[in-house]
């Protein structure tokens, strides 16, 4: 019954199936455990939002063990659900071939998959049985699939027309979706009924038989009308031969009636015009998605002023343009437009002329367009990656973002082993102090060094203060700053330990020098120069000609301290990881950040979504690492 493995040992592997989405491994294990030994288990998960997909497997060490719950549990409630419970099968080709499967219809809402599998079972020997249900209960109709198709024949020859709680089913064998498409198809070439709509309000079932009647003869007529006995605008015409209604479609289908152009075709039921109409729009979308595949371009950070005129004549010079639009809202420019050329020729020419290229002192991103669904996909999947790779490095240094210490002398972490205190003046400090780390993160650090590299979790470094230099002839003992907002509270790693603050003046004897620190205090204050300190609105704005001017290493660091008040101002939990996470963005991007808050706004909005997807992986992975046994890092 079980399948073989590579050895030809026989394998105890069980699907199950129709779980409840709140089914986890643990609940898997307990469930079954009690059956015998267990070898693996797992649930079945979407790979980017980890929600279950409502089946798994589980694996026996014992084919004996494996049958047994098949016999004992199958259709048993877990979380209020019914689970089916079947040998697994890995040959698609078997499970889609429909050997020994039937299909049941019109049966009563009270029947379950019990119900079902105990009507059935008189004639062999069941491997799979549903009833198909939605949230308002069961829809009527079911499947039962058979180990042997002479089962499968036996329960047609016996079941088919008999009563079920009082209704008359209908049972079958079942046939794929594109077999019932071709028979769909068939009638269809011999319709007999015919529908007609747009004659108007004063149309009724006599004068419809006499338009209708010269093409042959009819079984009924029939013209819809509202609760006041008014025409609807639309009827039925049913002829005894195809090819009378045949006539009819051909001759009436757009002719004028009271100065209105009739529509005269097939009549179709709900189902199948809903599914031709789907099947329409998905095609014309596909079409239209293939027609601007490589001509369609997406152009953003351009000027208020620029206008659809002026951003056609902005690249004109490439090619023909079919099209050029700036987005709107209210009446003024969002920021972005598209442009589609005629040929992918002269797309790729602009993209690679015209991106970074700067118009009203603005520099353009020209890039091919991308569907919201594409775009969204590639930056989650681009983003897991990045993590997953982040997990496997080794420990903290420090945050790009940690503030300077408050006092003039540090306490530098000392072993346990050496009783001694070890004090460095604020120059050195300031060395062990690194630049923010934009660039790949170095693969000696610890993930959590590694991953605050790109996710920062603290605001930028304060300027500079003269008073912190005046104070320190007033020597303090100070320890290590502690790191908070760490990325280890969001992506589950392990809090990398820290002292807690703790500040407290010690007596010293003063020498002449500094008997009077209050009056040094103040005479450092006059002869030291004032440097000049600019809160952040009255810094210069940050253009893309004072960005090009600084240094490469200090581009994303003026960049960064411009963007952290403006995300702190929207979402101040995760401020410092979302900068980090948008500092890895092309610069013309974030200088458009600057000047657009609904862009930015949008950007905001991604990564956070981007890293409550992360959480989410990693709480199902931890959950499942515990069910099986696995011990945390």
């Amino acid at each position: 019954i079980g399948q073989s493995g590579p050895s030809g040992t026989p394998m105890a592997s069980l699907y199950v199936g129709d779980l409840h989405h709140d089914v986890t491994e643990a609940t898997l294990y307990a469930k079954f455990s009690p059956m015998g030994p267990i070898l693996s288990l797992r649930v079945c998960r979407d790979m980017i939002t980890r929600r279950s997909l409502g089946y798994g497997y589980v694996n026996f060490q014992q084919v004996a063990d494996a049958e047994r719950v098949l016999k004992t549990m199958n259709l048993d409630v877990i979380h209020g659900k019914p689970v089916r419970i079947m040998w697994s099968q890995r040959d698609s080709s078997l499970r889609k071939s429909g050997v020994g499967n039937i299909f049941i219809k019109n049966l009563e809402k009270s029947i379950d998959n019990r119900a079902l599998f105990d009507a059935f079972s008189a004639f062999g020997n069941i491997l799979s049985c549903k009833v198909v249900s939605d949230e308002n209960g069961s829809k009527g109709y079911g499947f039962v699939h058979f180990e042997t198709q002479e089962s499968a024949e036996r329960a047609i020859e016996r079941m088919n027309g008999t009563l079920l709680n009082a209704r008359k089913v209908f049972v079958g064998q079942f046939k794929s979706r594109k077999e019932r498409d071709l028979e769909l198809e068939a009638r269809a070439r011999e319709f007999t009924n015919v529908y007609i709509k747009n004659f108007g309000e004063d149309m009724d079932d006599n004068r419809l038989t006499e338009l209708f009647g010269k093409f042959g003869h009819t079984l009924s007529v029939k013209v819809m009308t509202d609760e006041s006995g008014k025409s609807r605008g639309f009827g039925f015409v049913s002829f005894e031969r195809h090819e009378d209604a045949q006539r009819a479609v051909d001759e009436m289908n757009g002719k004028e009636l009271n100065g209105r152009q009739i529509y005269v075709g097939r009549a179709q039921k709900r189902g199948e015009r809903q599914t031709k109409l789907k099947h329409h729009f998905e095609q014309m979308k596909q079409n239209r998605i293939t027609r601007f595949q490589g001509v369609n371009l997406y152009v953003k950070n351009l000027s208020d002023n620029i206008d659809d005129e002026r951003l056609r004549k902005e690249f004109s010079s490439f090619g023909t343009i079919t099209s050029a639009k700036v987005m709107m809202k209210g009446g003024r420019s969002r920021g972005f437009g598209f442009v589609c050329f005629a040929a992918p020729e002269a797309a790729t020419k602009a993209v690679t002329e015209m991106n970074g290229r700067q118009v009203d002192t603005k520099p353009l991103y020209v890039a091919l367009s991308q569907r919201k669904e594409e775009r969204q996909a590639y930056l989650t999947n681009q983003y897991m990656q990045i993590m997953a790779n982040f997990q496997a490095l080794p420990n903290p240094g420090f945050n790009p973002y940690q503030s300077a210490p408050p006092s003039s002398y540090s306490m530098a972490t000392i072993p346990p082993s050496q009783n001694r205190t070890v004090f460095y003046p604020v120059g050195q400090i300031a060395q062990f102090r690194p630049s923010p780390h934009w660039a790949a993160p170095d693969a000696r650090l610890h993930p959590f060094q590694t991953i605050s590299a790109i996710i920062h979790t603290e605001a930028p470094r304060p300027p500079f203060n003269p008073m912190r230099l005046a104070s320190a002839q007033v020597p303090r003992i100070m320890t290590s700053q502690r790191i908070v907002n760490s990325p280890s509270q969001l992506l589950g790693l392990p809090r990398p330990p820290f002292i807690r603050t703790v500040r407290r003046v010690q007596r010293y004897k003063y020498t002449a020098g500094v008997c009077n620190p209050k009056r040094l205090n103040a005479q450092l204050q006059v002869s030291i120069p004032q440097p000049a300190v600019r809160s952040i609105e009255s810094q210069e704005a940050l253009t893309a000609s004072v960005l090009a001017d600084a240094p490469p290493q200090e581009q994303k660091q003026m960049l960064g301290e411009r963007l952290f008040p403006l995300i702190q101002a929207m979402n101040p939990s995760l401020a410092g990881k979302i900068t980090g996470m948008l500092l890895e963005i092309d610069k013309s991007e974030l200088l458009h950040m600057l000047e657009s808050p609904e862009f930015l706004r949008s950007k905001v909005d991604e990564a956070v979504a981007v890293l409550w997807a992360y959480q989410a992986k990693e709480a199902a992975q931890k959950e499942a690492d515990s069910a099986v046994g696995i011990p945390p890092d």
